[in-house]
């Protein structure tokens, strides 16, 4: 495809107007890192003076870096949540923003195993959706003629549940679908999806699923791109229609909407786009009908030019069946976001994904960093707070975590994400996300820590003691070969009473205990998005511990210092583990779930 070029940037020539404004907009943000940064804190700080919180370190109206490094100590969110849980109780005073609290936008859980509240004021919808908005004038420097086409793209939203004042609580992407900014957008032919809103803000996902699957299939000569937000929700979508296949050829056979399909602004949605068509009934059944998906995305939506999706972090494990599934097609990741705060975004984003990098917008935020190989931790009970580094002040090639202060009230908070940095763009440092601090296992939102996990075997456990058997040691991995992935946990037991053993039908129950036991948002996949499958117990032979220890050993590891992985996911590891398994159990059911949260 062609494309007039309308004018350069240091970026690389735009394709319109409005992107050369974009791109000068990251021009003009990154050239001013330091600047900008100061700016920014002094906005929030300026913003924030009256708050309880701010007003609790005495800064006496200063807004400056060396004053606020000084007094405000770095915190967690369970330093915080005392002041969050009044809020969302009803307490209306400035506790942590000057302006009202809007919602909350829920992240991935506390070490009591809930989801985590982040307070949100709605001007932070706008700062969200100015990112949003240079995205794909970045991507159109390197894929020209997007214009002449749509996008598939598998959104979704989650339920969402009300806090004792009334304040809704959602997760993030929740919420920016169902805001006036992404349902009321301006028609722009460089972001038109196959699937309407209606279809995106269906909270039943077999219907949201199969009626943006149903959008995707008609319209698949013009898709151009294909993602969703994360790589595992591509998968499941593909996976989806190795399942869904026949019923949505029967649809488009005879014009008729699948029954199943009952929310009503689908289907009348529907009733507009959907018409007999019985030759791309025949192309679908053809492509399915002989369960080959070798390269099912460039079959049926042969103009893709490349993936949107995220695969960095935990999402990387998903690259393979990607590759397998769209015959190699680039796939790209955009921007880097938090429920905490959205960060920046990918300025080369066709380059392989063990090559991503994000840089981060200095507008968005106050960014501070720990250095991650510092040998001097850093605790809210020090005399002295930690001397934490700015962003203009980084150094290529070190890994950092990173701690935010934004309008919406947080102040030298601990995100949990540990970047390299690999470069610059201008004065702004470029980061690799490496991986979030302390978690195990991450199979789509979910994330599992050491902690947790350990919590569930211990609960599971408790099923164990009336056979006088006992869990001896334990490790685990994030299983992605099935779809939906699952968690797989290797057991190795001791059995005091041979003849008196668990059962088979025991040992399933200890499965469905641990999942009880996990936090609500690996309960919410599994229950109502069906993006994580049963969890596995695999019951491996005595002494395979032992043999696992001894090959660390093997290969240089310290045997004073030794201690057992509790996620593994070396080849040579997991083959050992296998060939030493006895029995295999799941959970027999769903874990327990509800929508309806009590604060």
């Amino acid at each position: 495809m062609t494309v007039d070029l309308v004018t350069s940037s240091p970026l690389g020539p735009a394709a319109t107007d409005q992107d050369a404004k974009a791109l000068q907009f990251i021009e003009d943000m990154t050239k001013n890192c330091d600047s900008i940064q100061k700016n920014v804190l002094s906005e929030i700080l300026t913003q924030n003076a009256k708050t309880e919180y701010i007003q609790k370190w005495n800064l006496k109206g200063a807004t400056d870096q060396k004053t606020f490094k000084s007094k405000v100590p770095v915190v967690s969110y369970e330093d915080l949540q005392p002041y969050i849980q009044r809020i969302a109780d009803g307490d209306r005073s400035p506790i942590l923003s000057s302006h009202p609290i809007s919602e909350f936008l829920t992240s991935s859980g506390t070490s009591a195993g809930e989801r985590k509240l982040m307070p949100t004021i709605a001007a932070e919808m706008d700062r969200r959706q100015k990112l949003y908005s240079l995205l794909m004038p970045v991507m159109n420097l390197y894929v020209p003629g997007l214009d002449k086409g749509k996008g598939l793209y598998f959104l979704f939203i989650k339920a969402e549940t009300k806090t004792p004042s009334g304040l809704v609580a959602r997760p993030v992407l929740t919420s920016y679908y169902k805001s006036p900014q992404f349902k009321t957008r301006p028609n722009d032919p460089y972001n038109i999806y196959t699937s309407p809103n209606e279809t995106i803000l269906c909270v039943d996902s077999f219907q949201s699923m199969y009626s943006q699957m149903l959008c995707g299939l008609i319209y698949h000569q013009q898709v151009l791109r294909c993602g969703a937000v994360f790589a595992s929700g591509l998968v499941r979508a593909i996976k989806f229609l190795t399942i869904n296949w026949k019923q949505l050829a029967l649809d488009i056979e005879t014009g008729f909407l699948n029954p199943k399909i009952t929310d009503p602004d689908i289907r009348v949605c529907m009733s507009k786009i959907l018409k007999p068509d019985p030759d791309l009934a025949r192309f679908v059944t053809a492509q399915c009908c002989e369960g080959k998906w070798e390269g099912i995305i460039t079959r049926i939506w042969p103009n893709t030019k490349y993936l949107d999706v995220i695969v960095t972090g935990a999402m990387a494990q998903y690259i393979p069946i990607l590759d397998f599934y769209s015959g190699n097609l680039p796939q790209t990741c955009t921007m880097y976001a938090s429920s905490e705060c959205y960060f920046g975004l990918n300025l080369t984003p066709m380059v392989k994904p063990s090559e991503v990098s994000y840089t981060i917008m200095p507008n968005m935020g106050y960014f501070e960093f720990i250095p991650h190989d510092s040998v001097n931790s850093v605790s809210n009970s020090d005399d002295s707070p930690p001397q934490l580094i700015d962003l203009a002040d980084l150094e290529l090639g070190r890994e950092y975590e990173l701690v935010i202060s934004t309008y919406s009230g947080l102040c030298r908070y601990r995100v949990g994400d540990i970047l390299r940095v690999t470069g610059f763009h201008n004065s702004a440092p470029q980061f690799k996300f490496i991986r979030r601090k302390n978690v195990l296992l991450s199979i789509d939102a979910d994330k599992t820590d050491e902690t947790e996990l350990q919590n569930a075997v211990e609960k599971a456990s408790e099923l164990l003691k009336a056979f006088n058997t006992a869990v001896v040691e334990y490790t685990s991995y994030g299983d992605t070969k099935t779809i939906p992935g699952h968690y797989v946990i290797y057991w190795e037991l001791l059995v005091k009473d041979p003849g008196y053993g668990p059962s088979q039908e025991v040992l399933d129950q200890c499965c469905l205990a641990m999942e009880d036991s996990l936090n609500s948002v690996y309960r919410q996949s599994r229950v109502a998005d069906n993006s994580i499958g049963p969890l596995e117990i695999r019951v491996v032979k005595n002494g395979t511990f032992e043999e696992l220890m001894d090959y660390a050993i093997s290969r240089g590891a310290s045997i004073n210092q030794y201690k057992v992985p509790r996620c593994v996911s070396f080849t040579p590891i997991m083959e050992l583990l296998d060939s030493r398994v006895v029995s295999t159990h799941f959970s027999p059911s769903a874990p327990h779930w509800v929508p309806e949260r009590r604060f």
